[in-house]
């Protein structure tokens, strides 16, 4: 049977990048193509139920329960798209007993992943990594939590003398377009609770994430020759500027961290006519996500009514919510998180996401789903890395929780 790192190194050498531009379910046939392989080796490697949707693209199977008391069934869910970054050609690279120096990730165009601008690397001395050879994402992001399930399962078929419920595993498409369990079957998936695989250190543990929404921005100017333009010409990147300078320029990604919220200018292209801009709109907060909207639309109606037309049209919708409206409800999951991780003596690290995972809309359908580390790190980009002896500390934990709902 392959190691984990095989099964890791061999999914994340296929491209699964997502499109956002796309409308179909999923966004991409390379990701059809992924859950098709997938479905045969779950059926190969002995997982019951094993079903491709092909409405929603997830991939679902089961390991029966071997109980004769019923216990809740647990749920287990990662996503197999990638983020928008370099998908094509993925080359794995393994360093076995990392030394804690600068690791040459490709030498010919010197790409240096160096521990002065990551000094997280201090963390995995003595560690098998996975990199990629600097020129593409690795995809660990989440086939690494992929192959934590798989794992973790393949202990439970191969060991009937375990005592555990039903588990069922869901594999779905999409997820880094934010729309991937936007089709999740809740009901068919059965789960009482369930977890992503989708974090990244050691003992996270996150059941708090950001309320979302998109924000596009579409801007409408006035043509006219530049010589004659006086008085006459309105400059959609003027405009781009101009409302842009209107958001609190602190609150954005890069200067904020913890529970503050953020405003991001995701991406623009402007002519002198028309232009568009897309935003990304988050806080963990309902209230201040909610004033953060208003805000827009404040905006927006301040410069239409400065030039006495119609120069911004905003269009916004809701991405996902903070899961933790519906987890605090009932903290079963994370308790036993908790526990599995204090068992194994691993310290949870509970913490909020700054982002959102699939877990997020699937609270929201009914089944409690807080996140989990996989034991990689620096996703989307040609600095992702995962660590062995995480990934197998991950597996073990997924065990734990497993036995512990068990008792």
């Amino acid at each position: 049977m392959e190691t984990m790192v095989e099964r890791l190194i061999r999914y994340c050498k296929l491209n699964t990048r997502s499109d956002e531009t796309s409308k179909t379910v999923p966004s991409t046939t390379a990701q059809v193509e992924f859950a098709k392989m997938l479905a045969i080796e779950l059926e190969a490697l002995g997982f019951s139920e094993v079903l491709h949707r092909l409405d929603n693209g997830f991939v679902t199977a089961t390991i029966p329960s071997n109980m004769d008391q019923t216990v809740d069934t647990l749920g287990f869910i990662a996503h197999f798209d990638t983020a928008a970054f370099n998908s094509e050609n993925i080359q794995p690279q393994v360093i076995e007993s990392y030394d804690g120096e600068d690791i040459v990730l490709n030498k010919s165009l010197d790409v240096v992943m160096s521990v002065e601008k990551f000094p997280n690397l201090k963390n995995y001395i003595g560690h098998t990594l996975v990199t990629t050879d600097g020129t593409t994402l690795l995809g660990a992001d989440d086939k690494a939590g992929i192959a934590e399930i798989i794992e973790a399962m393949l202990f439970f078929i191969n060991h009937p003398e375990v005592k555990h419920g039903e588990i069922r595993v869901a594999f779905g498409p999409d997820e880094e377009i934010g729309r991937g369990a936007n089709l999740f079957d809740a009901k068919d998936f059965r789960a009482k609770y369930a977890y992503t695989l989708d974090g990244s250190v050691l003992g996270e543990l996150e059941y708090e994430s950001f309320n979302a929404a998109a924000a596009k921005v579409s801007l409408y100017g006035v043509s006219v020759h530049p010589g004659t333009a006086k008085d006459k010409m309105v400059n959609t990147a003027k405009l781009a500027f101009e409302f842009d300078a209107m958001l609190p320029q602190d609150e954005v990604p890069e200067k904020t961290e913890g529970y503050q919220g953020f405003f991001l200018l995701h991406d623009m292209k402007t002519t002198i006519e028309e232009g568009h801009m897309n935003y990304i709109i988050r806080d963990h907060d309902k209230q201040k996500f909610l004033l953060r909207k208003q805000l827009m639309m404040d905006n927006a109606k301040a410069i239409n009514d400065k030039y006495g037309v119609t120069r911004v049209v905003l269009d916004m919708s809701d991405s996902y919510y903070n899961m933790a409206e519906v987890i605090t409800q009932d903290f079963k999951p994370v308790e036993l998180a908790k526990q599995a991780m204090e068992n194994l003596g691993i310290q949870p690290l509970i913490k909020p996401i700054r982002g959102g995972t699939d877990g997020s809309k699937i609270s929201f359908m009914g089944i409690p789903t807080p996140n989990l580390f996989t034991g990689a790190e620096n996703f989307h980009g040609k600095f992702e890395f995962a660590s062995k002896e995480v990934m197998e500390k991950a597996v073990n934990v997924i065990i734990e929780i497993v036995k512990l709902n068990a008792k």
